[in-house]
């Protein structure tokens, strides 16, 4: 796959084959149709397009009989040795002179005097070592120039003074260890330069600034050793930038890429060991962006996020070994994205800003453990564009390394797991300690993948891995919590979080420090003093002098508090129960009754006259 698809000018004239040299004369071909008066002998002439095609004949000098109305002169791979001046004054309607891989070693002023149509001019594979001053005065009209595969030392002032028109030039392959600062003067129309397989130790700033309509630069095969924050900065035009094969380049200053305002860059074959994010911030219209054959080993986070207009990143053939969560974060037109012949083992989708713009993904040729990391790939396999190369799965065993082309998808949720983690101590960790003392908490996860181990401060703040040799508090590889120089301020409860794609699981550890003027006193409350305690609390090789009180663990604690939590809600449920038996018992029951009352049979009938009979009475009832 072509990485970066960027049309170069210089690229597209020097390599024409012999015998289409005649297309640049063309459009002239077409407005004239007064044939040539004769041909070389031992040439070919095309009278159509006014062409003298001499290529390969073994000529020494020029040939003669060359039409003066020639406009295409083709002259390469022969035996010419030098021109002298005004030699080719007998042909000025000539638009193309290629003199390429003959043996010229000297060029005299005015040699190519005389011919003011001159377009493209073609010197590549010769033996020349200097160009004199005033060797292409005259030439106003000419737009190419190939200077390539040849023995140039050094480029003098105004070497191409008069070069006015010119848009490319082309000077690699030779034995150049010196541009003088007004070497390019004069070309204020260059649109491409080529600088590679040279001597080189050092770029002119100076030299470049001469160039203001300069829009790709490619710096290829260099011994240059470090790049300058001035280097580039006065080169407002300039939109494509290759370095390839630095090899003694291994950083990238912040103000490398400064004041430019780049659309392609590429950094290739060179010694970058991490991106260099900060030399990238002022690139926000770049495109395209190729860091590949460099031994880049981690794309941090937000590595990208001030390259809005990203589409296409390369970073193949590098030592990738991992991507972490974010580090796409801000390419949010990403289309193409090639990190093929690393050592990844996965390729999250939270990297990403958002996968939904991706069209093309090159993952192959990677150690792929083929889990639930990658199901986002396995899900979008038959959108995306894999450029003919599908990602092989490496492990585990039991999938097949054509996973990605093979299983179908009714089975991908099957194959392609994670395991959650698990913290293995799960006890409950109370450390003591004096001020000034080293301390340790041990938290080990297991999971598939491998979970990330991570600590929080007491102060909710994440505590950075691998600290630094001044960092007091850092975390371990193995997941370990490591404090220096304990301190009043260290005291709290800290949270390790042990997480993967399958999940997290968290454990707590509590620290107390005491005071440099409570030492002594917690000494004797111990009964100890301070030899013995120097020996009943000395924590192995290391020194560590904490202690350890292993009260209760965790498990026991969450048991007794949700039996209290469970006892507690019954009694509650119980009352609330009564209340409401007692409500709807209520509404039932009367609060007033009638009583009829008789008197007794004993009290005689004049008594029962005289009270008159049976009474009723109403009760109420409280």
């Amino acid at each position: 796959m072509r990485p970066c698809a960027c049309p170069p000018l210089l690229r597209r004239h020097r390599y024409l084959p012999a015998g289409r040299v005649l297309l640049l004369a063309l459009p002239w071909a077409l407005l004239s149709a007064a044939p040539l008066s004769a041909c070389p002998a031992r040439c070919e002439c095309v009278p159509q397009v006014r062409s003298v095609l001499c290529q390969r004949r073994r000529l020494t000098a020029l040939p003669e009989g060359i039409p003066t109305e020639t406009r295409v002169l083709e002259l390469s791979r022969n035996r010419l040795r030098c021109l002298t001046a005004g030699e080719l004054s007998a042909f000025p309607l000539l638009e193309e002179l290629d003199l390429s891989e003959n043996a010229l070693a000297g060029l005299e002023p005015g040699a190519f005097g005389g011919l003011p149509q001159l377009r493209a001019l073609r010197l590549r594979g010769n033996q020349l070592r200097l160009l004199p001053a005033g060797l292409f005065a005259g030439l106003a009209n000419l737009t190419l120039l190939d200077l390539s595969e040849n023995r140039l030392v050094v480029l003098l002032d105004d070497t191409f003074l008069g070069l006015r028109r010119l848009q490319a030039l082309g000077l690699g392959d030779n034995d150049l260890v010196y541009i003088s600062r007004r070497a390019f003067a004069g070309l204020a129309a260059l649109r491409e330069l080529t600088l590679e397989r040279c001597n080189l130790t050092a770029l002119s700033a100076e030299s470049l600034a001469r160039l203001p309509a300069l829009e790709a630069l490619r710096l290829r095969h260099l011994a240059v050793p470090a790049l300058d924050e001035d280097n580039f900065r006065r080169l407002p035009a300039l939109r494509t930038l290759e370095i390839d094969d630095w090899p003694f380049l291994e950083e990238v200053p912040p103000g490398g890429f400064r004041g430019l305002n780049l659309t392609w860059l590429s950094v290739t074959n060179a010694n970058l060991s991490a991106v260099p994010s900060p030399a990238l911030r002022p690139l926000a219209h770049l495109a395209c962006l190729n860091l590949s054959f460099n031994p880049i080993r981690t794309i941090p986070g937000g590595a990208f996020r001030d390259l809005p207009r990203l589409r296409e990143l390369h970073l193949a053939g590098a030592l990738l070994a991992s991507v972490e969560p974010r580090a796409l974060f801000g390419l949010r037109q990403i289309r193409l994205l090639n990190l093929s012949a690393n050592f990844l083992p996965t390729l999250e989708e939270a990297a990403f800003h958002s996968v939904n713009s991706l069209e093309t993904l090159r993952l192959d040729r990677n150690p792929l453990v083929c889990d639930c990391r990658l199901l986002w790939v396995l899900q979008r396999r038959k959108t995306l564009d894999f450029d003919g190369q599908l990602p092989t799965c490496s492990s585990p065993p039991g999938i097949p390394g054509d996973a990605l082309r093979a299983l179908p998808d009714a089975v991908l949720f099957e194959f392609f797991t994670c395991q959650r983690p698990r913290i293995r101590e799960r006890r409950l960790q109370r450390v003591t300690a004096l001020e000034g003392q080293p301390v340790s908490f041990l938290c080990r996860a297991e999971g598939q993948p491998p979970p990330e181990v991570r600590w929080v401060s007491p102060q909710h703040r994440l505590i950075p891995a691998r600290g630094g040799a001044g960092a007091r508090v850092s975390v371990l590889p193995g997941g370990t919590l490591e404090i220096r120089h304990a301190q009043p301020q260290d005291s709290g409860t800290y949270i390790c979080v042990a997480s993967n794609a399958g999940g997290n699981d968290t454990y707590f550890a509590s620290l107390a420090v005491k005071g440099a003027e409570g030492n002594r006193s917690a000494l004797l409350a111990a009964g100890l003093d301070g030899a013995d305690f120097n020996e009943s609390s000395a924590g192995g090789g290391n020194g560590t002098q904490v202690v350890l009180k292993f009260t209760l663990d965790l498990k026991t604690i969450l048991v007794s508090t949700a039996m209290g939590c469970i006892m507690f809600l019954g009694v509650v449920l119980f009352c609330f129960l009564l209340l409401f038996v007692w409500s709807r018992g209520r509404g039932q029951h009367k609060n007033h009754f009638s009583v009829e009352y008789s008197f007794r049979k004993a009290d005689g009938p004049s008594s029962a006259a005289g009270q008159g009979g049976a009474r009723k009475f109403n009760m109420k009832m409280i």
